[in-house]
C-alpha cells in the first residue's frame, strides 16, 4: 500500500502538467472505434510482426480472413497512420481508443506517432489498457500517470475484473479529469471500483441484445454506458479459434448500431478499425485470392465495397448524433 500510495501521490502532481499541455475538447467525442498500431513489416520494422501469426507466411499468406487493402502494413509507417486517421476523421469518429501494452511494448513505442497522427486531424486518442504481464493495481496507476503526460485522459481497462472493485478503489478515488471505463456489463462492480463507465468490447459474447439491460444498468448508478459494436468475427486463421459472427453483407453492423441507439447508450465503441486477426475490422479490405471481402455490403460490388463499412460507420455516427444526443457531432460539418 505503501508504493500504491507514493504512485498516488505522483499522479496527482502530474495532472496540472498534463492538463496544460494537452487540454480535453471542450465536446467529447460520441463515437471511439479501438485501433491497433501493432502491426509491422521487414520494410519498417526489420520483421512481419502479427501479419504472421499462427505459422502464416506474409504478404501473400496473413493471419487474417480479409485482406487490408494497404497490404500487409506496418504501424509505424507515417504515410499509414495519415491514411488511416483520414478514414477515421471522415467517417466522423471522434475518438481512437489505442491498444497498449504497457511500457517498453512495441505498442509504447508507436504511441506518439499514433496520438500525432490523430491530432493532426482532430480526433482524440484514449488508451486501452490490456492486460500485460504483471499488471497490477500500482502498475496502473503509474501507466496513467505515464499516458496523461501524453494527453491523454480516457483509459478504457480491458478486463478490468482481474481485480476485485475494493481493490480499484484507492486508486479511482485520488483521480481527477481522468474517465475510466471497465470493461464489464456489470454495472454494480463498476460503480463500487470508482469507474466512470463501461463498455463491452468483445462482439461475440456481447451481442445487441444485452445493451438495452446493461445501459438501464449503467444510468442507474450513474455511469456512462459505452456498448460496443461490430460487424463481425472471424479469428480462425490468427488463432484457430472456429468460433464466429458472419457479417452477413453488413446487417450485423446494423443491427448492433439499432441496438446501441435504443438502449440509450451515452458513447457507442466500434470493436474494430483494424483488428484484422480477429476479422473485426472495418478497414477497408481489397479483393484478394483465397481471403474475404466485404463484396455484398449493402449491395455494393468492386472496389467501392473496399470502404463500405467506414461509410456505413458515417451513417450510423450521423443518426446516433441525431437520436440521442440532440445535436451534430465535432467535425460533422466538413
Amino acid at each position: 500500500m505503501r508504493i500504491l500510495g507514493l504512485v498516488l501521490a505522483a499522479l496527482v502532481l502530474l495532472v496540472p502538467y498534463a492538463h496544460a499541455s494537452a487540454p480535453k475538447a471542450s465536446a467529447a467525442p460520441a463515437t471511439a472505434i479501438f485501433y491497433y498500431p501493432w502491426f509491422g513489416n521487414p520494410a519498417h520494422d526489420g520483421a512481419y510482426d502479427h501479419w504472421q501469426q499462427n505459422g502464416h507466411a506474409p504478404d501473400a499468406d496473413i493471419a487474417s480472413a480479409y485482406y487490408p487493402a494497404r497490404g500487409a502494413y506496418s504501424s509505424s509507417d507515417a504515410s499509414v497512420l495519415d491514411g488511416q486517421m483520414l478514414e477515421i476523421e471522415r467517417a466522423q469518429i471522434g475518438e481512437i481508443v489505442v491498444s497498449w501494452w504497457g511500457r517498453g511494448s512495441s505498442t509504447d513505442d508507436r504511441l506518439v506517432g499514433v496520438i500525432a497522427a490523430a491530432r493532426a486531424h482532430s480526433i482524440d486518442v484514449a488508451a486501452h489498457l490490456e492486460p500485460y504481464a504483471g499488471r497490477s493495481i500500482a502498475s496502473i496507476a503509474e501507466d496513467i500517470a505515464y499516458l496523461r503526460t501524453l494527453g491523454i485522459n480516457d483509459v478504457f481497462v480491458y478486463h478490468a475484473t482481474d481485480f476485485p472493485a475494493v481493490e480499484w478503489q484507492p486508486l479511482t478515488s485520488s483521480l481527477s479529469g481522468v474517465r475510466l471505463f471497465a470493461q464489464t456489463p456489470l454495472a454494480v462492480y463498476a460503480k463500487t471500483a470508482g469507474f466512470q463507465g463501461i463498455y463491452t468490447y468483445d462482439t461475440l459474447t456481447y451481442r445487441g441484445r444485452v445493451f438495452a439491460r446493461m445501459c438501464t444498468a449503467a444510468h442507474r448508478q450513474g455511469l456512462l454506458c459505452a456498448p460496443s459494436v461490430g460487424p463481425g468475427y472471424s479469428a480462425q486463421r490468427a488463432t484457430g479459434d472456429v468460433r464466429s459472427v458472419d457479417r452477413g453483407d453488413g446487417r450485423t453492423y446494423d443491427s448492433m448500431w439499432n441496438a446501441a441507439i435504443h438502449a440509450g447508450a451515452d458513447l457507442t465503441t466500434i470493436t474494430s478499425y483494424n483488428e484484422w486477426n480477429e476479422g473485426t475490422q472495418i478497414e477497408p479490405a481489397c479483393v484478394h485470392e483465397g481471403y474475404a471481402n466485404y463484396d455484398g455490403a449493402w449491395g455494393l460490388r468492386g472496389t467501392v465495397a473496399d470502404r463500405a463499412y467506414l461509410n456505413r460507420t458515417r451513417y450510423w455516427i450521423s443518426r446516433f448524433v441525431r437520436q440521442r444526443l440532440g445535436g451534430p457531432q465535432r467535425g460533422e460539418h466538413r
